[in-house]
């Protein structure tokens, strides 16, 4: 099973230049998570300071409870042992095999016979789809295989926690859904935290169970998909259609006039270079037919009844739709109505709108309903603030 992995107030900067400040968000034990934001905001710093290859100046990163800002070295090389990671291009020896990249974490970190390393290795080359492709030098095979050949060497340690940055990078659609497939059969296969850093706005509205996005030196906010794809946050909304009209610009932040300018161009008749999304929330992906259930769900599912009231009314619907199947959220959701309805409470402490107090199922109470005016990010900076 994968560990919880837990940032405090983190900020780093590189000498003047501040990247991002107070970066606070839990990735729990055994879930899937993406983190957006504009290029240049800090994803991949934030991947390095993870794992310890960059030191932030302030803050805590709690990892299986170990604070690695403040452990000692020896501590430190064994939590890096926790984690796998896939870089954006796959960072393979060019002069080694693929079979050889692989087995070079084995070899460098453990006392294994070369017959165990054998083993392990072809296991991982075919979780991955590579084996008969062992042999063969990485300027030999395609991106999307180099990925894979990546993906392999990341998993013979068996890692608790998976960092993936940019798995889309270099790869067509088709070859970046069948990676995104691939990482969620991994995760039902071992249980494995995992944080994906993407622009790629496919993999984040169908892989992930939470969701952050950095943006102007901040954590726009974190949570469960749901709150960012139901999300009214202008940066975030822009962000997800890919269109002009909003607060991020060429070179990150734009002024108002700028705004103005492009709102009026927009009125006149020019495309933003946006797409429409429907207010569906598309179905999470699935792991492959035959594969382990993931085991991250059940948990996820406990975690977000409990956190549920906290939640916009949005993503309260969206949450409850996922939780079908379970007698309350199936009752819960067939009483759903409109905004105005009452609020009905569920024993485990999860809200949903719900209709006359008359259809409410034995064992629950109604209260009033959410405040439209409510804004559980109202605490997180927000773009006019900036």
């Amino acid at each position: 099973m994968g560990v919880e992995v837990t940032t405090k107030n983190l900020t780093k900067s590189f000498g003047s230049q501040n990247i991002w400040s107070d970066v606070s968000l839990t990735l729990p034990a055994g879930e899937v998570s993406v983190l957006l934001g504009p290029s240049g905001t800090g994803k991949s710093v934030f991947l390095k300071s993870l794992i310890g290859l960059l030191r932030p100046e302030e803050g805590q990163i709690i990892i299986d409870g170990t604070d690695i800002l403040t452990c000692s070295s020896s501590e430190l090389y064994e939590i890096r042992k926790m984690f796998g990671v896939l870089f954006q291009d796959g960072a393979l020896f060019g002069s080694m095999n693929l079979y050889d990249n692989t087995a070079f974490p084995l070899r460098e970190h453990t006392k294994k016979k070369e017959s165990e390393i054998r083993q392990i290795t072809m296991e991982k080359l075919e979780m991955v789809g590579l084996v008969g492709a062992e042999d063969k030098l990485p300027g030999e095979i395609s991106g999307g295989m180099r990925k894979r050949a990546g993906l392999a060497r990341a998993l013979v340690l068996d890692p608790k926690i998976m960092l993936v940055d940019e798995p889309d990078s270099g790869l067509d659609p088709v070859r970046t859904t069948y990676t995104s497939q691939l990482l969620m059969d991994i995760n039902a296969q071992i249980d494995c935290t995992t944080l994906i850093v993407t622009h790629n706005i496919n993999i984040a509205r169908t892989v992930p169970d939470n969701m952050g996005m950095l943006f102007l030196k901040h954590l726009v906010m974190f949570g469960p998909r749901e709150v960012l794809l139901t999300s009214e946050e202008p940066v975030v909304k822009q962000f997800l259609t890919g269109s002009m009209i909003g607060p991020i610009g060429m070179s990150e932040e734009k002024d108002q006039a700028q705004m103005a300018a492009e709102a009026e161009r927009v009125a006149g008749g020019h495309s933003d270079g946006g797409v429409d999304v429907p207010d569906e929330i598309a179905p999470q992906m699935q792991p492959t037919p035959g594969m382990p259930v993931r085991q991250g769900v059940a948990r996820r599912k406990a975690r977000v009844r409990e956190m549920l009231p906290s939640l916009p009314a949005k993503a309260q619907t969206a949450i409850l739709r996922d939780l079908e199947g379970e007698p309350a959220a199936d009752a819960a959701y067939a009483a759903a109505g409109s905004p105005e309805a009452p609020t009905v409470v569920l024993g485990q402490g999860a809200e949903y709108q719900g209709q006359a107090q008359g259809e409410v199922p034995a064992g629950y109470e109604v209260r009033q309903p959410l405040s439209q005016d409510d804004n559980p990010t109202d605490h997180l900076p927000k773009v006019e603030d900036r």
